[in-house]
C-alpha cells in the first residue's frame, strides 16, 4: 500500500509568544492516531494531469509555509486547536494519471475511516477522484464544488485535471453542485452533462450577490445525502486575487465572498472532507494565492463545528 513522507516540524514565525500561530499547534500524526485530532491535513504535490500551466506540485508545501503563519483566532469561533499533519502521499508521481489516482485512494481511504476531518493539500484537480472515491461505496454522496470550471471533461486519451467529476459519476457520485463557475469557461455540451445528471450550477455572479445564501442554497438542494465533500479550486478566486493558478481570469469571487461560503459549508455536520487544489506557487505573484489558499482553510477550520 501507497505511504506517506514524515512531514517537515511546523515553526512558528513571529517571535510575539501572544501570536499563537498555525505553525504552533499542528502536529505530526499518522493514520492510527489521527482520530486525537479534529482535522488532519495530507499533502498531495501532483502536477501530471493539468490542462493548462503546471506548477500545482509545490502547492503543499507553500500552503503549509504560509498556514504556519496564520493566527489561529477567529473572532466568532475562537482559536483553532487539535490539527494534525500526516506529511505528504509518497507515490511515484511519474506514473500515468490513473495509476497515480489508484495510488493516491489506497493512501487516503484508511483516514476517511478515522474520525477526524481529512483535509488535502493539492496538488492539481485530478486527486479529487481518489479523494472522493472511497467514501462512495459507504454513503450516498455530494461534492460542493469551488470552481471556476465544471470539471466534467470526456475522458478521451486518460484522465486529466479537467475530467474528475465525470469520472466520480461514473463510479457512483450522487450529487454536484458547483459554486463560482465562470461564464465563457466551459463548453454548452459539458453544461448539458452536469443538468443531466441532476447537477446544480451558481455562477460566480450569482454567488457574489449573496455569498451565505448559494451555500446555504446548496446545502439544501444536497440534503438527500448522507455524505458532503467539500472541493476548493482556487482558481475559483479572481485572478487578481489568485494569480498562481493554471487558467486566471478576470470575473470571478473575491476572497470575502469565498470565506463567506466556505464558512457556511464547513457547519453542514455531513461535511466528510476537504480539499485544496490547483495552488501554483512558481506561478504566483507576492505569494497572493499561496495566502489565500492557506487562510481558506483556516476559514474552513474555523466554521467546522469542533
Amino acid at each position: 500500500m501507497t505511504g506517506f513522507t514524515d512531514p517537515e516540524p511546523w515553526q512558528r514565525p513571529s517571535s510575539d509568544p501572544n501570536d499563537e500561530q498555525f505553525g504552533d499547534i499542528v502536529r505530526s500524526t499518522t493514520v492510527e492516531d489521527a482520530d486525537e485530532y479534529d482535522a488532519v491535513l495530507l499533502g498531495e504535490p501532483y502536477d501530471g494531469a493539468v490542462v493548462g500551466r503546471t506548477g500545482a506540485r509545490e502547492g503543499p508545501a507553500a500552503i503549509r509555509d504560509a498556514l504556519a503563519a496564520t493566527k489561529t483566532h477567529h473572532f466568532e469561533g475562537g482559536p483553532i486547536d487539535c490539527v494534525g499533519d500526516m506529511g505528504n502521499v509518497d507515490a511515484d508521481w511519474t506514473d500515468s494519471v490513473s495509476d497515480v489516482q489508484r495510488a493516491v485512494e489506497s493512501a487516503v481511504a484508511p483516514l476517511h475511516d478515522a474520525d477526524t476531518l481529512p483535509v488535502f493539500l493539492g496538488g492539481d484537480n485530478s486527486v479529487t477522484v481518489p479523494n472522493v472515491a472511497p467514501l462512495l461505496s459507504r454513503d450516498s454522496v455530494g461534492v460542493v464544488s469551488l470552481d471556476a470550471h465544471l470539471d466534467c471533461r470526456k475522458i478521451r486519451d486518460g484522465p486529466t485535471s479537467g475530467t474528475p467529476y465525470r469520472q466520480l459519476f461514473d463510479r457512483g457520485l450522487d450529487s454536484l453542485a458547483v459554486l463560482g463557475a465562470r461564464h465563457f469557461e466551459t463548453s454548452t455540451r459539458y453544461h448539458e452533462y452536469l443538468r443531466e445528471q441532476g447537477g446544480e450550477i451558481h455562477s460566480a455572479p450569482a454567488v457574489g450577490d449573496g455569498p451565505e445564501d448559494a451555500a446555504a442554497t446548496v446545502l439544501s438542494k444536497l440534503a438527500a445525502v448522507d455524505t458532503v465533500y467539500v472541493s476548493l479550486d482556487v482558481d475559483v478566486l479572481d485572478a487578481a486575487a489568485a494569480p498562481g493558478v493554471s487558467a486566471p481570469t478576470p470575473g470571478r469571487l473575491t476572497s470575502r465572498e469565498l470565506f463567506a461560503v466556505l464558512g457556511r459549508l464547513a457547519a453542514d455536520d455531513r461535511v466528510a472532507g476537504f480539499e485544496v487544489v490547483e495552488c501554483a506557487p512558481p506561478l504566483d505573484r507576492d505569494g497572493r494565492t499561496v495566502t489565500a489558499a492557506a487562510r481558506a482553510i483556516a476559514q474552513f477550520l474555523a466554521g467546522v463545528d469542533r
